[in-house]
């Protein structure tokens, strides 16, 4: 098999364009959760039950002051063709793709070139006002943009026609594993000779009262925060009560081994491992002991030959529910603390980034893979932001409050979804 690699990292987040940025920003213990109650239209924003969400930042410095601003990455007609999640997904790609040094000039590189990306809920916006518009005025008022702006493969469409990538061209929509299904299949398609180089990743871009209310009317978002918002993510806290919205886009550059170092590309690490299960229990509810969880991380390990005491850093799902932290605690204590794992619960190193940017939804997994593989670059592990009184049942290194200085040589990422979807993605240092 095949040896993968990530050679480039591109990521638009509630703290920020760039990921150096970014993850400067999340090491050092900073927010990108705000209020957004005062948007419009105002009666629609403030009937809801959570005001809070994680915001790209926007502003006319633009990508020099890590600002979004469309018109720096996207014609003016481009931006017509694309919904929001897409323009992410182009800007991130972009990103990654000057940060390897990758533009496949040849025609046989663009053969060997394909994009995994997908999105959760993808352009809700544009259903929404499609849907008013044509339940009062009718056919004529539904664009023939319409479809293409709302299919969620078309940010993998997009990218590839923007460079010309002609291999795989794939999107998983697996809900808030989406991110890492994304970036676990476009391994594998490398892996199995489909591709000597793929970009893959997941952008979300949702941030609509409608989002928030039929999360809301599912008792899945915090409602105590919103004069906090700052504090309103909680993984593993005692006063968590629901997860924060939040969009964006991540996407790394995989590449196969000798391709990447026949070029001279610079290596983050290697994907060593990538597990998958299903929990087979609840539409959005995990089992109480996390045995669909536990499964992930153990066919992720089985696929990387890792055994569980060689993992230095677990970043955790975590999105600040009660029965989900609380799950995925009791299905990292089992798996590590099981058959060849460590000897005390003390040596499990675990941090939630979510406290810092919310849920980017199907983006989630891909920027906590991101995360994950710079604190093996790094040497660094983010800390688990508003954590003041774990109250999930075990006694790990959260990392709470502030960042860590720790040589990560393993480090797993654990997504899950709605549907009882999960994933487990390992990495490594190159050795």
């Amino acid at each position: 098999m095949r040896r993968v690699v990530v050679t480039g990292l591109g990521a638009i987040t509630p703290l920020g364009l760039g990921i150096q940025r970014t993850w400067a920003r999340l090491v050092a213990g900073e927010s990108g959760i705000v209020s957004v109650a005062e948007r419009e239209p105002r009666q629609r924003w403030r009937e809801l039950t959570c005001t809070v969400a994680g915001v790209v930042p926007q502003g006319d410095g633009g990508r020099a002051h890590g600002l979004w601003r469309a018109d720096d990455w996207l014609s003016a007609a481009e931006q017509r063709r694309m919904s929001l999640f897409t323009q992410y997904a182009i800007a991130a790609s972009d990103m990654a793709l000057e940060d390897a040094g990758w533009k496949a000039s040849r025609l046989e590189d663009q053969e060997a070139t394909g994009v995994c990306l997908g999105s959760g809920i993808g352009n809700l916006e544009e259903m929404y006002e499609t849907s008013l518009s044509h339940s009062r005025d009718g056919y004529r008022k539904v664009s023939p943009l319409f479809v293409p702006k709302l299919l969620i493969n078309m940010a993998a469409g997009h990218i590839a026609m923007r460079h010309g990538f002609q291999g795989p061209n794939h999107a998983a929509t697996t809900a808030c594993t989406t991110g890492a299904h994304s970036i676990g299949d476009a391994a594998r398609f490398i892996a199995h000779g489909d591709a000597d180089v793929m970009v893959a990743g997941g952008a979300e871009s949702c941030i609509h009262p409608l989002t928030f209310a039929g999360f809301g009317r599912a008792r899945s978002l915090t409602t105590a925060y919103n004069d906090r918002p700052q504090s309103a993510c909680r993984p593993f806290d005692a006063a968590r009560d629901g997860f924060v919205i939040a969009e964006g886009a991540a996407v790394c550059v995989l590449e196969e081994l000798e391709h990447a170092k026949a070029r001279g590309a610079k290596i983050y690490a290697q994907v060593r491992g990538y597990g998958c299960s299903g929990d087979a229990h609840h539409m959005t509810a995990p089992r109480g002991d996390g045995h669909g969880a536990y499964m992930a991380m153990k066919k992720a390990l089985k696929s990387a030959g890792i055994k569980p005491s060689q993992v230095d850093y677990v970043n955790a799902h975590a999105t600040s529910t009660q029965v989900g932290d609380s799950a995925e605690a009791a299905a990292i204590k089992r798996i590590m603390l099981g058959e060849e794992g460590v000897s005390s619960e003390s040596q499990v190193t675990v941090s939630g980034t979510k406290g810092a940017i919310g849920h980017l939804l199907g983006a989630a997994g891909a920027i906590e893979a991101l995360f994950c593989i710079l604190a093996i670059d790094q040497g660094i592990v983010p800390a688990t932001l508003n954590l003041e009184r774990p109250d999930v049942g075990v006694d790990f290194n959260f990392v709470p409050l502030k960042s860590q200085e720790k040589k990560v040589r393993v480090a797993l990422s654990n997504s899950f979804g709605f549907g009882g979807t999960n994933s487990t993605l390992v990495f490594s240092r190159l050795e």
